[in-house]
């Protein structure tokens, strides 16, 4: 596996003109747009806003703190942690196209001064040692193999005491996942670990856990209400019709984002992953 392959997995080219296009459709106007005009689509994670405003709930910050948000794919993490809280946030992303429009869109809802990108390898942040109170993550880690060095890293550029807020996909115990997935088409750049497995990897970086949270239900709710019904399935539960709405993360996806999203129900539902969030504090 190599980092071209999961930066190749995200980007298709186009998405920004895709993007504005469905805005467009959806009679949005992109020249005053606010953050919630986009969560349908920039909320790239497992339970989407919802998920994004349990975990900052869990967080609670204070609206003063520097915040990195690692794997920040388009921004709208970033964007809610600053409108909602007043946050200062960097965004860090392996995919530079996710980065360039994570810009764009940032601009487009004026909230520039507050929040800004970079393109980095979450391995090798780009910033000095506690240089934040707070790293946020959602969703990023489950393409990244070297995760004692990811977590370092997370620890590393973290100020004592401060604060990591993540919101992981992990491996249950029903055996491995079903492809194609969001974050990987083929098991080559899926790399899992068990709650237990991450929560010790976390704590040998020398963080400790404040709050440890199962979500695994929620993102099942979540996960059933968008995924289309399979045809010519009988006796399946109803769920939301084949045709997408004009904004949605199939705009980030790709073609096969139907078979993504029912086995992403399937997943969850066979105990092949399982999610959850937690807060955890940077030890001296």
């Amino acid at each position: 596996m190599t980092i071209n392959a999961v930066e190749e997995h995200y980007s298709k080219g186009g998405l920004l003109e895709r993007i504005l296009a469905a805005l467009d459709a959806a009679g949005k106007d992109a020249r005053a747009l606010s953050p919630d005009d986009l969560a349908a689509v920039d909320e790239f994670h497992g339970g989407q806003r919802p998920a994004t405003i349990r975990l900052a709930k869990l967080l609670a910050p204070c609206g003063k703190e520097r915040v990195l948000d690692v794997g920040s794919g388009i921004g709208g993490p970033a964007r809610f942690l600053a409108s909602a809280y007043g946050c200062r946030v960097t965004g860090v992303d392996l995919c530079g196209e996710f980065c360039r429009v994570a810009e764009t869109l940032t601009g487009l809802t004026g909230l520039q001064e507050l929040v800004d990108f970079r393109q980095a390898d979450a391995l090798d942040l780009p910033f000095a040692e506690a240089s934040f109170d707070i790293v946020w993550s959602q969703n990023s880690a489950m393409n990244i193999a070297e995760r004692d060095r990811l977590y370092r890293e997370m620890r590393r550029v973290l100020r004592a005491g401060g604060k990591l807020a993540l919101q992981e996909i992990a491996l249950g115990p029903g055996g491995e996942p079903h492809y194609p997935v969001a974050w990987a088409r083929e098991p080559a750049i899926s790399f899992l670990l068990t709650p237990e497995e991450t929560r010790n990897k976390l704590e040998a970086a020398r963080f400790g856990i404040v709050l440890w949270q199962d979500t695994s239900a929620a993102t099942l709710a979540s996960a059933r209400a968008r995924s289309p019904q399979k045809t010519g399935s009988p006796g399946a539960p109803a769920r939301s019709p084949a045709t997408p709405p004009a904004l949605g993360t199939h705009l980030i996806l790709g073609d096969d984002w139907q078979e993504m999203a029912r086995n992403s129900v399937r997943n969850l539902e066979e105990g092949r992953v399982a999610l959850f969030n937690a807060v955890l504090e940077a030890l001296p």
